[in-house]
């Protein structure tokens, strides 16, 4: 699973109509740049592949009185939505997301009704717990990673990471079952995205031909 695609679509929902550039800049302020593959080249490929999957809608926007070429500006259609919350939901619950992909997700999971984030939550600490029984019946952490020689060493940080991941999602849990974030239906959201013309301090700066479309 692309994290692209989600932040993409996550960005463009948040705004309800955004062009290329303005979703650029979103993934640079979340810092997507730093820990996915966000690149203006793959957000932009997206983009129009999305359009292309009938998962947005591409409207063609005149140009500017200043001039300029015209522009593309993108909205989730029905199927987009449906796509979007499907990647959501499957992004919380498997275990052997990427860490881009579980980035992703968390940033986006104030769209989903409180009850349903911790249920998919749960559902993933489920998984981790369930996975780490299938892999210790044949390997025992506590008698070291030296019983399988530095191959040990493999599953050795995949249980450590996993009990990492384990421990981390219930916290998640306790804080939204304590009433943490406003999620859907709860009232103002926060807003994570920029408008447009907004100075964004973390953009990188770095010009890609897409920028004005």
């Amino acid at each position: 699973m692309s994290a692209i695609r989600l932040l993409v679509l996550g960005s463009v929902r948040q705004h309800g109509r955004a062009h290329g550039y303005q979703v650029r800049n979103d993934l640079e302020y979340w810092g997507a740049h730093e820990w996915s593959t966000a690149k203006p080249g793959s957000i932009y490929h997206a983009l129009k592949q999305m359009a292309k999957q009938g998962l947005l809608h591409a409207h063609e926007i005149a140009p500017s009185t200043v001039g300029g070429p015209p522009r593309t500006e993108y909205e989730l259609t029905d199927r987009g939505t449906e796509e979007y919350f499907r990647l959501v939901r499957e992004s919380l619950t498997s275990y052997d997301q990427k860490m881009d992909v579980k980035s992703a997700a968390l940033g986006v999971i104030v769209d989903l009704p409180r009850a349903e984030a911790v249920s998919l939550l749960k559902e993933r600490v489920r998984r981790i717990e369930e996975w780490r029984s299938a892999v210790t019946e044949n390997y025992v952490p506590e008698e070291g990673p030296e019983q399988l020689g530095h191959i040990g060493e493999i599953m050795n940080l995949w249980v450590h990471t996993a009990d990492a991941d384990a421990q981390w999602t219930q916290g998640l849990i306790e804080r939204i079952e304590g009433g943490a974030y406003t999620f859907s239906g709860e009232g103002e959201p926060f807003v994570g995205v920029l408008t447009d013309g907004q100075e964004n301090p973390y953009a990188t700066g770095e010009r890609h031909p897409g920028d004005h479309h």
